[in-house]
């Protein structure tokens, strides 16, 4: 039994190279993901120009109230709320799928450790 184990620790079995996969399958996704956040993120900006534009409001700031309760703006922010979670969760998929390679590099390099220790 390996030292590691003795004292309780747990050995993972990780395969690096579906590991890596995952990343290079999902890195585009994350791309478009991320992507999308960004271009909502500026539209927003536009959108409520747009709207403080046709409001009949008499004041930069009522205008503004009058943009943020607009439905389309309100849609905006459903979209980005959306957006955000696609991204995040893929980006965290992706972070777990990199924490596991380095997880396996520290495996194997203890393996050769103990492995050398024992001749």
């Amino acid at each position: 039994m390996a030292e590691g184990q003795q004292r309780g620790e747990r050995q993972m079995d990780i395969d690096p190279g579906r590991a890596v996969e995952y990343i290079m399958k999902h890195s585009a996704e994350f791309a478009k993901a991320k992507a999308e956040r960004v271009y909502l993120e500026n539209f927003l900006r536009s959108k409520k120009s747009i709207l403080m534009a046709k409001s009949s409001a008499k004041s930069v700031a009522a205008a503004e109230v009058d943009a943020y309760a607009d439905p389309e703006y309100i849609g905006l922010l459903e979209g980005l709320k959306e957006a955000v979670e696609a991204e995040e969760k893929l980006k965290w998929m992706l972070t777990a799928a990199q924490l596991k390679v380095e997880i396996w590099r520290s495996q194997e390099a203890t393996n050769r450790a103990i492995d050398s220790n024992a001749r």
